[in-house]
Order: structure tokens, then sequence, then C-alpha cells
């Protein structure tokens, strides 16, 4: 029986661009790295070191080269966050694109995408 999510994998283009996308622009604490063949590595990332769930981000090169069948396409996620207003503008600031806010099941949600325009969307939780 399955008992939790232990985390999500990321696929990208430029590794070291989202690693610092997730770090810089959004605050995530990088919790682990681990060396792969041939140089690679995955990096795991987190809101914050004791998140129950996270995003392990790999080079697509990786994982064409070792796990072909594999699909690459971006996964759908929802983050939650209490202050969905001071998020918005804190990412609009940032330069970070984001989506207009709008109402959905009685609270507040808008979408944002990294540097490679993946796209991910906040909802408030109160």
């Amino acid at each position: 029986m399955i008992k939790n999510l232990a985390g999500v994998m990321l696929y990208v283009d430029d590794q070291e661009q989202s690693v610092e996308f997730w770090r810089d622009d959004l605050g995530f604490v990088v919790v682990s790295e681990e060396e792969l063949p041939e140089g690679f590595k995955g990096v795991e990332v987190a809101p914050k070191a004791q998140s129950e769930t996270s995003i392990t981000i790999f080079d697509k090169e990786f994982i064409n080269k070792y796990s072909p069948e594999v699909g690459l396409d971006t996964p759908s996620l929802m983050f939650n966050t209490d202050d969905i207003e001071s998020l918005y503008e804190k990412m609009k600031d940032k330069g970070i694109t984001v989506g207009e806010m709008t109402e959905m099941g009685g609270g507040k949600v808008f979408n944002f995408s990294d540097r490679e325009e993946n796209y991910f969307a906040v909802m408030e939780t109160k």
C-alpha cells in the first residue's frame, strides 16, 4: 500500500537555471543533490527543509539517455499559500510571469511560469 507522495520529478532543459528559479526567485531550499552518472545530478528542492513533498529537478538529457521510456512532460502542480496577495505581488516584483488572479472553489488562485515557461498554480488556503 502506498503511504504518501515522496516527491515530484521535474525534467528541464537547463537544470542550473531551474534550481536558481526555485531557490532564488521562490525561496525554496535545496534539500539534497545526488550525483548521477557522467556528471549529471538530481537536485531536490522544497518550500522548506522539512516539507513532506519535494521537487527533484533532472536534466532532460539525462532522462533521455538513461530512461528514454519516461515522458518528459511538466507535471501539473498546485501549491498552497496563506497570503496569496503578498505572494502574487512578490512574484510580479521579481519579474516572474504570473497569470491573472481569479476566484475558484471559494478561494483565490493564479498561475506562474518558471524560466522555461512551465506553468504551475498557487491556491490560497486559510
